[in-house]
């Protein structure tokens, strides 16, 4: 039996994590034994921690949490990709904390997982805003320039990854990268692996508030551009 990580940033959702948790557990169902949660907690200042911690030790054992990470998503994301490679993941499914996927979608990804190496999702319809829903056409268009790749939705968190080729690209971005995910996407796509887009919901923030808001998008937007110069580069593209 397959092996399955689902791995999750989380910063300051108390009012979030535990109905989240109780929504993704039962995916675990049917997997091998050693498939596992595991969530990455550094930074929280409200009680996540302490509900996590409450949940493994009483209801959910499959939970591990990391607290020895970067408290920014991007880096992570990072850190959660190598610890399911490290730990034996045949298969990495990431999602974020905050309630805004459906684990009811996931179960078609994992029915197809033998025919892609990854399958990522495709946010259709946003329900976090127009805000955020033109962010990410601007980031697929910048994409396009700068690595010839066309990708309807580069920042998904509903994608299940086979961990052998996660391994494959993750050492190419430093630990403390602001966007994994993007270039995560873009590298799949751009070396040509056997990829698929589904189209997934996107709910609205079930409750708390968003620690990556607009000002701090355009501050990671600019340094990107920065970023993506050296990947081209690295990446022998003219």
């Amino acid at each position: 039996m397959d092996i399955l990580y689902i791995v999750m940033p989380a910063y300051n959702e108390e009012e979030n994590i535990k109905s989240v948790i109780e929504q993704w557990y039962p995916i675990l169902d049917g997997k091998a034994e050693e498939s596992r949660i595991v969530v990455a907690d550094s930074g929280s200042k409200d009680k996540t921690h302490e509900i996590l911690e409450e949940l493994k030790n009483t209801v959910y054992p499959k939970i591990e949490v990391l607290t020895n990470t970067d408290q920014f998503h991007g880096p992570k994301v990072i850190a959660l990709y190598d610890y399911a490679i490290k730990n034996g993941a045949d298969y990495i499914f990431q999602t974020d904390s905050d309630g805004q996927t459906d684990p009811n979608e996931f179960v078609s990804f994992w029915d197809d997982r033998k025919k892609y190496v990854g399958i990522f999702g495709n946010r259709t319809e946003r329900g976090d805003g127009k805000d955020r829903a033109l962010v990410e056409k601007v980031v697929c268009t910048l994409l396009k320039m700068y690595f010839s790749v066309n990708v309807p939705d580069a920042n998904a968190p509903f994608r299940l990854m086979k961990s052998d080729v996660v391994k494959k690209y993750l050492d190419k971005m430093p630990v403390d990268y602001n966007l994994p995910n993007i270039m995560m996407t873009t590298f799949f796509v751009r070396y040509k692996e056997k990829v698929a887009f589904r189209t997934i919901s996107f709910r609205p923030r079930q409750a708390g508030v968003n620690s990556v808001n607009i000002p701090r998008i355009i501050k990671i937007g600019w340094k990107a551009l920065g970023d993506f110069r050296t990947f081209k580069k690295e990446m022998n593209l003219r």
